[in-house]
């Protein structure tokens, strides 16, 4: 096997069959691997198996603050040599969100936040996501076929999204626009100026979207957001930007590729849609083996905060540490036949949403609207099927697992 590089994780090879290339990887490599050079930013460990990226996620001595490890390596570049990821980054020290930050930031940002993402809150959503999916597929229902992608799974949680932030749900499209560039050219040294430009006009949308806020308050987290008082602290101006960048982006971007990738899933393995369509109860079960089976998110990254020793690697303060959550999730030491895509899976604990401090917030809407939209689709398209062969499916060059279109018959 030639030598690894984070391209690797990256390639649409990769994202059409992960698990080949993580079974190869796993029986070739070390549980613990290093890779020379992420885009420019200097070298990095990777870890593979469950335990130890489980280890990473919890031991709050790995952190995600970058700060000062972007301030490091600018100084050991030109602008002419740094990548479109590190220009990314030194850019975003100026937007601090909880997703970037350590405690007590971190703490207070997700404290914050979090009031509108209970699950009394979340399941208050249900009949309008429940209506927004109605409304989708009614809107394709004489067509007989679709792109589910892009008629579907991307402009759900898009709109859910939006009317929480009180953001116009016309404006769908450009965001995705920014999202997709943000996405795959942050993985292009050749792209730092489309990076860059990108990052800003959505920067500069918020910005505009927080004067009308101030002028015309609503009933949204936006609006709740610039009110906000939390024992006696509340979001500066960056921090209230970022967050609803944040928001936005993973508001979206993940949920509608778990709705895309699972549903693909699902229809290259009729006997399990069968078993689904006879029993709906098994939606949650479900949801949960398309994330462990076909998750969005493939690397997450930290920083290891001190010197520290896992699984016989010696790994120095300041090193850069990425966790493969779906190499995790395909981990045979901790789920029996992870190579077999099972709906009725009952230990399933995967890694999808992250662990520690930093589990995704979001985590309980996602798998709302993925039960909504999955279980709403098989029971108004009993005749659901693929258009085209699964080995002609595009699968896009971005930092999560991201189907370019998915079109089916109904």
């Amino acid at each position: 096997m030639n030598p690894i590089t984070i391209n690797d994780f990256y390639l649409p090879e990769t994202m059409k069959d992960p698990i080949t290339f993580y079974k190869r990887l796993r029986e070739q490599q070390e549980p613990i691997i290093y890779l020379d050079d992420v885009y420019g930013m200097g070298g990095a460990w990777v870890a593979l198996n469950y335990d130890d990226v489980a280890v990473i996620l919890k031991d709050e001595r790995f952190v995600k603050d970058t700060r000062k490890f972007v301030q490091q390596q600018h100084n050991n570049y030109s602008s002419e040599e740094q990548s479109s990821t590190h220009k990314m980054l030194a850019r975003l020290i100026t937007m601090p969100n909880m997703l970037m930050v350590d405690p007590p930031d971190h703490t207070r940002l997700r404290r914050l936040v979090s009031k509108a993402f209970t699950p009394r809150m979340i399941e208050d959503l249900r009949p309008r996501i429940q209506q927004i999916t109605n409304e989708l597929l009614e809107a394709v229902q004489g067509k007989g076929r679709m792109d589910l992608i892009a008629d579907f799974a991307y402009p759900l949680p898009i709109i859910v999204i939006c009317e929480m932030l009180g953001v116009p749900a016309s404006d769908r499209d450009q965001f995705r626009v920014w999202t997709q560039t943000l996405m795959s050219s942050a993985l292009n040294p050749n792209q730092g100026e489309a990076v860059l430009t990108s990052l800003d006009q959505f920067v500069q949308y918020i910005k505009v979207l927080l004067v009308q806020k101030r002028k015309n308050p609503g009933h949204d987290l936006t609006s709740e957001m610039l009110n906000a008082q939390e024992q006696e602290d509340s979001l500066s101006e960056d921090e209230l930007i970022s967050t609803i960048w944040l928001l936005l982006i993973a508001g979206h971007e993940t949920t509608a590729n778990l709705i895309g990738s699972g549903m693909l899933a699902l229809l290259q393995h009729p006997e399990q849609m069968d078993m689904l369509r006879k029993d709906y109860s098994l939606l949650p079960s479900a949801v949960e083996e398309m994330l462990r089976y076909a998750g969005p998110i493939m690397l997450g990254s930290r920083i290891a905060g001190e010197d520290i020793t896992l699984n016989g690697k010696r790994i120095c303060k300041g090193e850069m540490v990425l966790v493969s959550l779906a190499a995790a999730n395909l981990d045979s030491q901790k789920f029996i036949e992870p190579d077999v895509f099972n709906i009725t899976r009952e230990e399933n604990q995967h890694l999808a949403f992250g662990k520690g401090i930093h589990h995704c917030l979001g985590a309980p809407l996602a798998r709302l609207e993925g039960q909504i939209a999955i279980g709403t689709l098989l029971q108004q398209f009993p005749h659901l099927c693929l258009l085209n062969d699964p080995h002609e499916l595009t699968w896009t060059f971005s930092k999560v697992r991201s189907l370019a279109s998915l079109h089916v018959t109904f």
